[in-house]
């Protein structure tokens, strides 16, 4: 029965986010906002609605390590998992210029992490910090969007406005129920085999709440829109940090166990730096650096263990 729950878990997580991004990018595209925002903000949230309702549900259920692996295991995931995938269907295509500020957010939110879980503990005063760095990067985000809206979508070709909110309602529902089938059957899994919570989290659960972003960034790769591809990585490494811990701390305060702050975060940190300096530095990610990524993953999860 716990594998029949981790499955039916992912299941709803997979086509719960497929649908909830589906809706939203439908109603933004209505909205005449240009792809790479689409990419960074409405695909980015929309496919980290997983890892909140999952990470929530755990420090709810007193297993904070599954929730703090959910988080900090699903942004390595997208960045070497999903781009290293990603750019092996279709080459990425960089627009540093654009995306510059979105890069600086993302590696200055896991830095702050660092003196966050050295204190121990994630308190709600610690939630509302992240919270708060959250707000600005959206604000400052929809106030650059004026600038960047494009005109060339057909709206007459987009979902009707009933469709789009249908398919969100589904969406969330489907990604509700997969996360507390998710939670119930790992945090189970764990303690069978005795299996950390905290590689549990890291690994099983991190891999199928970034579901959805790795449908997203091969979907945007076969259509050869490399702004959705990436900016949905960013994007969704920005909410992962600053809102899914922010508001999961708010609601139930997380112990930090040493683990993350001495091996997982630092690898986060490093993956993290490599991807903004291979953003800013090259005009694409190619099949070959797509590759080493994959091989990265794969030595992070031999080590993790």
């Amino acid at each position: 029965m716990d594998y029949l729950y981790i499955f039916g878990g992912l299941i709803g997580l997979f086509f719960g986010g497929e649908a909830l991004v589906r809706g939203s990018v439908s109603i933004a595209r209505r909205m005449l906002i240009s792809p790479l925002i689409i990419g960074l903000t409405v695909v980015g949230f929309g496919t980290s609605t997983p890892e909140l309702l999952v990470s929530v549900q755990a420090a709810l259920r007193g297993v904070p390590d599954i929730a703090l692996g959910n988080i900090i295991g699903s942004s390595i995931a997208n960045i070497l998992l999903i781009v290293g995938l990603t750019a092996l269907v279709w080459p990425i295509r960089i627009a540093a210029a654009a995306m510059r500020r979105d890069i600086i957010f993302m590696i200055a939110s896991v830095l702050l992490l660092v003196p966050l879980f050295a204190m121990g503990e994630l308190g709600r005063i610690s939630g509302l910090l992240l919270v708060a760095g959250l707000s600005v990067y959206l604000v400052l985000t929809f106030l650059s969007s004026r600038e960047d809206t494009t005109e060339d979508e057909n709206p007459a070709a987009q979902s009707s406005l009933i469709v789009s909110v249908s398919w969100m309602t589904f969406g969330f529902v489907a990604l509700l129920f997969g996360a507390q089938f998710l939670v119930d059957g790992a945090v189970s899994v764990a303690r069978g085999f005795g299996v950390s919570e905290a590689f549990i989290g890291l690994t099983i659960v991190a891999i199928g709440t970034s579901l959805p972003e790795l449908a997203t960034s091969l979907i945007a790769a076969f259509r050869h829109q490399s702004d959705i591809a990436i900016g949905n990585v960013i994007g969704s490494n920005i909410f992962n940090v600053l809102g899914v811990l922010g508001v999961t701390a708010l609601i139930a305060p997380i112990s930090v166990s040493g683990r993350f702050l001495s091996f997982d975060l630092p690898i986060l940190i490093g993956v993290s730096c490599v991807l903004a300096g291979v953003l800013l530095t090259r005009p694409q990610i190619g099949r070959g650096i797509g590759v080493l990524m994959l091989l990265g993953y794969a030595a992070y999860l031999y080590a993790a263990r």
